[in-house]
This record gives structure tokens, C-alpha cells and sequence, in this order.
């Protein structure tokens, strides 16, 4: 069981910056301690019940990862305490008399009756798929996690949506900051926090709302903010067409030399892209005609 790491001094942090006594904290819902309970797991001297560090992390204000991190994959005891469950309790979660099925599940003795995994499953929020694979780690079977497939952010407005979570994960600047950093950086005030919010809603398009503005400089003054390139708010067409173009002027400066370097880079170079660049190398060398 990768059990979570606990920090007292992080712990007292936190509350700190949250303005909370020890007491204030200790009576949290879901806490559910004494204050000099709390004196002692900020020193070190005692420890919380994992079922209770959900309950902490949401009295902070915050993500129970951040707060009390661990290494490597849960396995079904992590689950039921990440979700603040005493094993006692977990019997009513499956509708059954006792809290034994659980328990054997947890300690690699008896697997779960199948009619329980559902059961079980939506009291501590996760997928079937997620607890077998955690009960399977309780068996000392090693499962690698599934990393789900992430969508590729397309559209501006999915482009800044995807680096506001990304660049702020705590706390997103508004539309209106965003603005006043772009405006900075043109000098003069080329966009309005409506219109930040218009391009990160995408309602109207972008192209709309961008071709009544100074595109280039706004585009420029988002990068900046966000910390990345402006080539990264172009659409594929356009970066394809730059690609395109840029290729074409190879080929008209250089047509042999240019070609013997697509050609010798077949070990290197994805079959389909490869194809893809030939062919637009013929394509531009046709254009551009005997030398």
C-alpha cells in the first residue's frame, strides 16, 4: 500500500494560509478531532487515519494529491480511504452485513463478489476497470496504469482553455488581467476582457471576433503571457501552408540538393510524411522549371 506522505510542517502551512486555528480545523467536517489532536499531527508526533486526509485536504481548500502526495498506483485500500471511508463502514457500502468482504479484498485473502465491484466502485467514485486493477494490486498483481488519451486542442478557444489549466492550475487569471497583459505589451489597448472572453468561449469564432482587431499583435501579446510561441495559436492549415511554402522555397533554391536530402532521410522520416514531402517537392520543382 503506497500510503500517502504526511508533512505536519506543510499541514501547518496550509491552515495558515487558509486563517484556520488548530481548533477551526480539528472541527471540520469530516476531521472530526480535538485541537491538540491537530497540535500533534503538525509536530509529528501522531499521524491521521488515511480516511481522514480527504476530509483535511477539502477543510484547506485543497486537491488531497497536492496536499498529501503519493508514489505509485492505489491499491483498494487507498481507494476506500481516498474517498474517507473506514473499512467498518465499507459493509453498508456493498449492502452486505459486514465489513469482511472488503477487508479479505484489501488484505489479498478472497476477491470481491462481483456483485459488489459496481457497488463498491460508485461509493468511492471511480470506475469498475480502476477498482479491479486496485484490488488486483492488493493480490501483489502489478498493473500498469491507463493513461487516458488526451484531446488535442484545436480551436483557439481550446487553446487558451487548455493553458489556463495548464500554466494556473490553482487559481486562472481573469479576462480582464489577461487583457491589461495584452494591452501592455501593444502599448495601446487593442482587446477588452469581453472580447478575451469571446475568443476563450469561442462564441463568436475567432476568426469573427479577430478579424475586427490588430490579430497579429494580439495573438503576440497572448503568447507572451502564457509563455509560448505565437506559432502555437495558428491553425494546422495555416502552419501547413507555412510548411508548404517553406518547402516550395527550398525546392526553388536548391531542387537537386533538396531532393537527395528528402530521399536520404527515408530511415529517419515517417513513410507517410515522407511521401507527403516528395510529393511536394515534385510539385514545386515542376513550378519552378528547369534551372
Amino acid at each position: 500500500m503506497p500510503v500517502r506522505q504526511f508533512d505536519g510542517q506543510h499541514l501547518r502551512r496550509a491552515r495558515r494560509a487558509r486563517e484556520l486555528s488548530q481548533e477551526a480545523l480539528g472541527r471540520a467536517e469530516g476531521v472530526g478531532v480535538e485541537q491538540p489532536t491537530v497540535a500533534k499531527w503538525e509536530t509529528g508526533a501522531t499521524f491521521p487515519e488515511p480516511e481522514r486526509l480527504p476530509a483535511i485536504a477539502r477543510a484547506l481548500g485543497e486537491s488531497l494529491d497536492s496536499l498529501f502526495p503519493r508514489l505509485g498506483e492505489p491499491d483498494l485500500a487507498d481507494l476506500r480511504c481516498d474517498a474517507g471511508y473506514p473499512q467498518k463502514r465499507t459493509g453498508e457500502l456493498i449492502g452486505a452485513r459486514s465489513h469482511i468482504p472488503v477487508s479479505n479484498a484489501e488484505r489479498g485473502v478472497r476477491r470481491l463478489n462481483a456483485a459488489y465491484v459496481p457497488l463498491l466502485a460508485a461509493a468511492y467514485k471511480v470506475g469498475e476497470k480502476e477498482l479491479l486493477a486496485a484490488q488486483d494490486r492488493s493480490f501483489g498483481i502489478v498493473v500498469e496504469p491507463t493513461v487516458p488519451a488526451l484531446p488535442v486542442p484545436r480551436t483557439l478557444a481550446e487553446k487558451l482553455t487548455y493553458l489556463l489549466e495548464t500554466t494556473f492550475p490553482h487559481e486562472q487569471p481573469t479576462d480582464a488581467q489577461i487583457a491589461v497583459a495584452v494591452n501592455g505589451h501593444a502599448g495601446v489597448e487593442v482587446i477588452s476582457a469581453g472580447t478575451v472572453e469571446a475568443l476563450r468561449t469561442g462564441t463568436p469564432p475567432a476568426t469573427e471576433v479577430l478579424s475586427g482587431l490588430a490579430a497579429g499583435v494580439v495573438l503576440e501579446g497572448l503568447a507572451e503571457f502564457f509563455g509560448v510561441t505565437q506559432l502555437y495559436f495558428q491553425s494546422d492549415e495555416e502552419l501547413e501552408r507555412q510548411v508548404v511554402d517553406a518547402i516550395s522555397l527550398l525546392a526553388l533554391r536548391n531542387t537537386d540538393g533538396f531532393g537527395l536530402a528528402a530521399r536520404g532521410a527515408e530511415a529517419g522520416l515517417d513513410p507517410a510524411m515522407l511521401a507527403k514531402i516528395s510529393a511536394l517537392v515534385a510539385e514545386a520543382q515542376q513550378k519552378a522549371g528547369p534551372h
